[in-house]
């Protein structure tokens, strides 16, 4: 990256409102953002974000791509990609020292194959993030202790959830709604993945997990939120059961005993993206 370049994005990424919808698409990526649910999550007003978005693409650092009548915000992560080395490369001159946290892909080993720890997250733990956990348990063949937790307090799953998965031969004696503080205690379990499956969850501002677990977000319309009949409510909630089984089947069967960390990231970001268009067709 040249150095006027790097100049404009690290001055665009000075701001503190513009670091933060940057955040909040790293987040996301490499799926898009709409600018209405950025505002919402960051409490930011619309023409205020519209600035900080123009200041963003004018740095190369965002692009924005319009899908029907709606327009989405993605981190351009060839570009950002570039400013980290130059930082790295150019700036530190690949120091060893500087340089030890972050080792190169190409030097790290394959990922264990057993025992993943994996935590699903959405807005109330009530339907999507418990059908992960039980779905990840039971398809899992041995490989991942698998978690669920909310943002929201005093939350509990939703019954009709709950049906679904016995319906569809999973134990659901064990399954509870948790906070999100469960897993961030200093004696918390250290995650390998930490996927969020709904779009509130993914804005939701938090530190970073302990570990630099691989990261994925697998959005999902709220079953709980669907009108109508008993029965096109329950339709909603088998239909979101289906979409979160197919993702899990195509993570579990990522060949993880081959792939160092940066590759399963690739693994888990196609998982969205390919869902996301399939969903489409």
């Amino acid at each position: 990256m040249e150095t006027d370049r790097a100049t404009t994005a690290f001055a665009t990424l000075g701001h503190p409102d513009r670091l933060a919808v940057f955040r909040l698409l790293m987040r996301f990526a490499p799926q898009g953002v709409r600018p209405t649910e950025i505002a919402a999550a960051l409490d930011l007003k619309a023409n205020t974000l519209s600035h900080h978005l123009a200041d963003l693409a004018a740095a190369d650092l965002v692009q924005v791509n319009r899908q029907g009548r709606s327009l989405y915000y993605t981190v351009d992560l060839q570009a950002t990609q570039a400013l980290i080395g130059y930082l790295a490369l150019d700036v530190c001159r690949a120091r060893p020292d500087l340089m030890s946290p972050f080792t190169p892909a190409e030097m790290e080993p394959a990922m264990r194959d057993t025992d993943f720890d994996v935590l699903f997250i959405c807005s109330g733990n009530s339907a999507r993030s418990i059908f992960a956990e039980a779905l990840l348990r039971d398809l899992g063949q041995g490989k991942f202790q698998s978690f669920s937790a909310g943002y929201l307090p005093n939350t509990q799953p939703n019954p009709m959830a709950l049906e679904v998965l016995a319906r569809n031969g999973h134990d659901i004696t064990s399954l509870r709604s948790k906070h999100v503080s469960e897993f961030q205690k200093p004696d918390a379990i250290v995650m390998d993945f930490v996927f969020t499956v709904c779009d509130t969850a993914a804005g939701e501002e938090c530190p970073p997990w302990k570990g630099q677990p691989i990261t994925g977000h697998w959005g999902l319309p709220d079953p709980v939120k669907a009108t109508g009949t008993e029965a096109e409510k329950a339709l909603v909630f088998a239909q979101t059961y289906a979409m979160l089984r197919r993702r899990i089947m195509a993570f579990v069967a990522l060949p993880f005993l081959s792939l160092n960390k940066m590759s399963l990231q690739h693994g888990v970001d196609a998982i969205s993206t390919d869902a996301l268009k399939s969903e489409k067709a």
